[in-house]
C-alpha cells in the first residue's frame, strides 16, 4: 500500500507512455498488422533496456556527475539498438542512414521520456525532502525562540505581584488572575502556529496592566488600540517584544506610548520611547533580532519593521494577517 501510495503517479505515466507507444508503433507508423510486426519481439528487449537505464545508469552516472559520459552512453545504447531492430528482427536490408532514419525513434523516445520522468520525479523528491528539512528546522528554531521570550515575561509579572505582595496586598488576588491567564497563554496556546488576535491582545492587556502598577509614578502609558474585527488569527508571543523593548530601555519619568491598530486585514505595532543610546544597542537587541528572525520565518514577505532612534526609539510592524 506504502509502495502504490509513494510511486502511483509514476506507475500510471509509465503504463500510459507504453500503450500509446505500442499504439503508434503498431498502428500508425508502421506497414505490417500485430501478428506480423517484430516490434512486439522487440519490445520485450526495449523495456529491459529503458528500465536498466533507469535503475542502474541513471542513478549511478548522475551519482558521479558523469554528464558528458552518461550522454555518450546514452546514444551508443539507442544507435546499437537501433541496429539490432533493423538488422536482426525487421531485417529490412535497409542502408545505415535509412535504418537511423526510420527506426532511431523507436528506441530513443522512450528512453529520453523515461529518463526525463525519472528526473523530474527525483527532483521533485528532493525537493520534498529539502522542504521537511527546513520545516523541521523552523520549528525548532521557533521553539528555541520562544524559550527566550517566555521566562522572560512571566518572571517580569511574578516580580511585579511580588513586589505588590508586600506594598499592596489588595491588589495580589486580581495580579495573580492576569498572571494565569497569560500562564494559559503562554503554556497552552503559544505552541500552535496561529492563534486568535483577541487572545493574543487580552495577553497584552493584561502584560501593560502589570507594568503600569509597577511603574506607577515613575513612567506614562498611553496604550490605545483600534480593531476592526478580531476574528484574525497571529503568531503568538510576538507583538509581547516591542512592547517588553520599549518598558525596558525607556527612562525614569519618560512616557510610552504603544498602539495598536487592525484594519483592512492590515495590523500596525508602534511603540516609543525615550531611550539611553548610550546604554542601548538598538540594532542588535538580542529581542528585536529574535523578532526579526520570526518575521522571516512565519512571515517572510508579508511585513515590515521599521525602527527609528531619533531623538526617541521608536518601533513600527505592519503585518499581513492573511
Amino acid at each position: 500500500m506504502h509502495f502504490i501510495k509513494k510511486y502511483g503517479t509514476q506507475i500510471i505515466i509509465h503504463l500510459l507512455f507504453w500503450a500509446l507507444f505500442i499504439f503508434v508503433s503498431l498502428f500508425v507508423l508502421t506497414q505490417y498488422y500485430w501478428a506480423e510486426n517484430p516490434f512486439l519481439q522487440y519490445l520485450f528487449i526495449l523495456v529491459v533496456i529503458v528500465y536498466t537505464n533507469n535503475m542502474v545508469l541513471l542513478p549511478y552516472f548522475v551519482q558521479k556527475r558523469w554528464y558528458f559520459i552518461y550522454t555518450a552512453v546514452f546514444l551508443t545504447i539507442a544507435f546499437l539498438a537501433t541496429q539490432l531492430y533493423c538488422n536482426v528482427f525487421t531485417r529490412c536490408g535497409c542502408s545505415f542512414l535509412k535504418c537511423l532514419s526510420d527506426y532511431l525513434w523507436q528506441t530513443i523516445v522512450p528512453l529520453t521520456f523515461f529518463s526525463f520522468i525519472w528526473m523530474l520525479f527525483r527532483y521533485i523528491e528532493r525537493t520534498q525532502e529539502i522542504e521537511a528539512i527546513k520545516q523541521e528546522r523552523t520549528t525548532l528554531e521557533l521553539k528555541f525562540l520562544k524559550s527566550q521570550i517566555n521566562p522572560h515575561v512571566l518572571l517580569n509579572n511574578l516580580n511585579t505581584i511580588y513586589s505588590f505582595s508586600l506594598e499592596k496586598p489588595d491588589e495580589t488576588p486580581n495580579l495573580i488572575l492576569k498572571l494565569a491567564e497569560n500562564l494559559k497563554h503562554v503554556l497552552y496556546e503559544s505552541n500552535s502556529e496561529k492563534v486568535p488576535l483577541s487572545n493574543e491582545l487580552l495577553f497584552i492587556d493584561n502584560y501593560i496592566e502589570f507594568q503600569k502598577l509597577r511603574t506607577e509614578g515613575i513612567k506614562t502609558i498611553n496604550y490605545t488600540t483600534s480593531i476592526d474585527n478580531t476574528i484574525h488569527r497571529i503568531a503568538p508571543l510576538l507583538l509581547i517584544t516591542l512592547i517588553e523593548n520599549a518598558f525596558k530601555h525607556s527612562l525614569l519619568g519618560s512616557t510610552i506610548d504603544i498602539k495598536i491598530n487592525v484594519n483592512d486585514n492590515y495590523l500596525n505595532c508602534i511603540c516609543s520611547n525615550d531611550y539611553d543610546p548610550n546604554k542601548q544597542a538598538s540594532e542588535t537587541s538580542i529581542g528585536l533580532e529574535n523578532l526579526k528572525k520570526r518575521l522571516d520565518l512565519l512571515y517572510r514577505d508579508n511585513y515590515e519593521l521599521k525602527i527609528e532612534t531619533n531623538g526617541i526609539f521608536k518601533v513600527t510592524l505592519r503585518l499581513n494577517l492573511l
